[in-house]
């Protein structure tokens, strides 16, 4: 079964950045931002993926990925 990759740990390491400063940095839970990094979430919230897009200066496509 297919599903959505969230490629924000790919992206943190690519970047040198840990999830303690970009949770700082966009005031996140630390607690709902490592179910993103897990896939461990249910829906997407657009405002977050517009601040991750913003923040990592990406695309979408840079951002989630569907796996099967």
């Amino acid at each position: 079964m297919a599903h959505i990759h969230m490629r924000i740990t790919e992206l943190l390491s690519e970047r040198s950045i840990s999830k303690n400063q970009i949770c700082k940095d966009l005031d996140l839970p630390r607690g709902n931002f490592n179910r993103y990094c897990r896939d461990e979430f249910q829906r997407i919230d657009a405002n977050l993926i517009l601040k991750l897009c913003e923040y990592f200066q990406c695309d979408i496509n840079d951002l989630m990925v569907i796996e099967k």
